[in-house]
């Protein structure tokens, strides 16, 4: 379906089911006596707050005494917590499968950079879904107000943008980290936004601001906090804290950055309780992958194997909490396995929303799992992960998960060096070996035929639209000016970036070496077109050319533009995280058909040691 049918599909839907789905009545734990504030016919609203890098050992409940998180630890306590809750490797691709219920490699996600975290424009994702007019309940009218704060990291060319996603409010940033977190410089609804204060603290009070303007009507209030993720940024407050506990400087920040998202969680259950909704309001705190930096690290990680981008359980097990009063079980431990696609099946039994008819949903909804008493005919079922860093490299390492067994093929962490070489599986009894000590592939071989077959079923099945990434979306009416970064090109030649999802060309010392784009013009007409850059004043004077369809246009660096870096207080130093500011060269404009096109830029001639730093392109339709 194109972008365009499905989004007039998703306004005009109207099958939803008759009512909500209860379970019981059992209190949500608490001290606070609160009044029934239920008003009938309307659907809960629903806060889902994703964390970046949190381990399942990053949890003070989960065994580590050396963190404070009372506000997880009560939430855990309020509703129910899943004790084998499993996301993928790395950041991008649980987002993706969060948003949709479907497997990450079916969008195409298969990575965190160069265009591979990119979401396909056709899937239908939570916001679209529930912000349809079909999603509204008893009574009519609109459905869910939708507003997303934070990392997105799944595409910002609209219609792959937030905005562009069902989101008809967003205060954040796309890429797939950020680099400031004191006044953070990000965007609201596409255009530049300065925020002021610690990144956690400004998201936390959009979302607070948004809640109290729609608390009226149902909502869905996606909080995407950035952190623990590096750059190592944290108020001293939490620094000082943990640093006095005798930890190192990255663990006391890591520490530190988790403790001040509890404190921010506190600050919007409180408005949720202040507000009157926290029966009408169903909660899940979750994290996107395991821990970032263990190996190293006296960082906690529950006993497990594995850390962020592994595929073993230490990198894709994170902590699971969903609190709803009245309907889920207080106190409740779920000990089933359960994913990330399963979040979204889930919500919308418990709201009541059904899919579209030809929403294909990967997950299990969870509900059955979730009120009192026994399970309903769960089965035992089977869950996947895969790491990996771009279409050429789809399959890095790949794992099937049972509720007893783990097949895993991960060279990253192979015990044997010939083992990871030929790309062998290994087999583990987690029920019997949860850290993964005793490899059973030769003692047990059928167990290890069958896992790795359902494994090569599901790679197939989920790989079938193949890995590559759609030409960045160019022209639409809501997003007239795109930048077109250079992590999404391709590269000719030597040319060097810096790293990250933020990184731009430097050291361009050569004519040969150029980036390069596929762009899809959606609208034809006019096109200015600027090169987003630094040049320090010894290097102006080079001969810049790009080329979209067939026209070229040629320009001199006339103006020097070389600042400093942005103030970064980073605990432990990584230099990619380094921010300066970039200035906008005009090249001129280009009438442009719509269609698919090739891009270039290239030095045509380098006046001193090298032509400049590029960012992006930046596309600005005129008419």
């Amino acid at each position: 379906m194109d972008d365009i049918t499905r989004r007039g599909f998703l306004r005009g839907f109207g099958g939803v089911a008759a009512g909500f789905c209860l379970f019981g009545s059992a209190a949500a734990a608490g001290a606070v006596t609160r009044t029934a504030s239920s008003v009938v016919g309307r659907r809960p609203n629903i806060l889902l707050v994703i964390t970046d890098d949190q381990g399942f050992g990053d949890v003070g409940s989960h065994g580590n005494g050396r963190i404070d998180t009372p506000v997880q630890d009560r939430l855990a306590g309020e509703g129910a917590r899943f004790d084998r809750f499993y996301v993928c490797p790395v950041c991008a691709p649980t987002r993706a499968g969060l948003m949709t219920g479907r497997w990450h490699p079916r969008m195409g996600v298969c990575g965190t950079s160069r265009g591979w975290e990119r979401m396909r424009t056709g899937e239908m994702t939570i916001a679209e879904i529930f912000g349809a007019e079909g999603a509204a309940g008893v009574g009519g009218g609109d459905g869910y107000a939708t507003g997303c704060f934070g990392k997105w990291h799944n595409g910002h060319y609209y219609p792959e943008h937030p905005n562009g996603q069902g989101f008809d409010e967003f205060v954040g940033f796309c890429r797939g980290h950020w680099n400031d977190y004191f006044d953070p410089l990000m965007e609201r609804n596409g255009v530049e936004y300065q925020g002021k204060g610690y990144i956690v603290d400004v998201l936390t009070d959009h979302a607070i601001d948004y809640m109290e303007k729609n608390r009226r009507r149902p909502f869905l209030c996606y909080v995407a906090y950035n952190v623990p993720h590096s750059p190592y940024l944290v108020p001293d407050s939490y620094f000082d804290k943990y640093k006095a506990r005798g930890f190192d400087d990255l663990v006391a920040s890591v520490y530190g950055m988790t403790e001040c998202v509890d404190d921010n969680l506190g600050r919007l259950l409180a408005k949720v309780d202040e507000l009157g909704l926290w029966d009408d309001t169903i909660v899940i705190f979750m994290s996107d992958n395991g821990p970032a930096r263990t190996v190293d690290y006296p960082r906690y990680n529950a006993g497990m194997r594995g850390d962020k981008g592994s595929v073993h359980e230490g990198g894709v097990r994170v902590p699971f909490f969903i609190r709803w009063p009245g309907r889920i079980k207080a106190g409740k431990t779920v000990e089933p396995i359960a994913s990330y696609v399963d979040i979204l099946p889930t919500l919308m039994e418990l709201a009541g929303v059904s899919a579209p008819g030809e929403l294909e949903l990967d997950g299990l909804s969870l509900a059955p799992l979730l009120g009192p008493g026994k399970k309903r005919d769960w089965p035992d079922r089977k869950v996947f992960s895969l790491q990996s860093r771009g279409p050429d490299e789809v399959l890095q390492a790949g794992a099937v998960r049972s509720q007893r067994w783990l097949a895993v093929s991960d060279p990253r962490w192979s015990r044997s060096k010939d083992a990871a070489r030929r790309g062998d599986w290994e087999l583990y009894d987690m029920v019997a070996d949860p850290g993964e000590k005793r490899d059973l592939a030769k003692e047990r071989p059928q167990v290890l035929a069958e896992l790795r077959g359902d494994f090569d079923a599901w790679f197939e099945d989920v790989g079938r639209d193949g890995f590559e990434t759609e030409p960045a979306p160019i022209g639409y009416p809501e997003f007239a000016q795109v930048d077109v970064f250079v992590q999404d090109a391709r590269w000719n030649g030597g040319l060097e970036t810096t790293t990250g999802n933020n990184g731009y060309v430097i050291n361009w010392h050569d004519t040969q070496s150029y980036p390069e784009w596929t762009v899809d013009i959606i609208t034809a007409g006019l096109y200015e077109i600027s090169l987003i850059y630094t040049c320090p004043k010894e290097d102006v004077g080079s001969r810049m050319q790009v080329t979209i369809g067939g026209q070229r246009l040629v320009g001199v660096v006339k103006e020097a533009y070389d600042p400093e870096f942005l103030p970064s207080p980073q605990r432990v130093v990584f230099k990619h995280y380094y921010e300066k500011p970039f200035a906008a060269m005009k090249m001129g404009a280009v009438r442009l058909e719509k269609g698919v096109v090739t891009m270039s830029v290239k030095a045509l001639k380098i006046a001193g040691s090298a032509a400049m730093d590029l960012r992006a392109v930046r596309m600005k339709r005129l008419g």
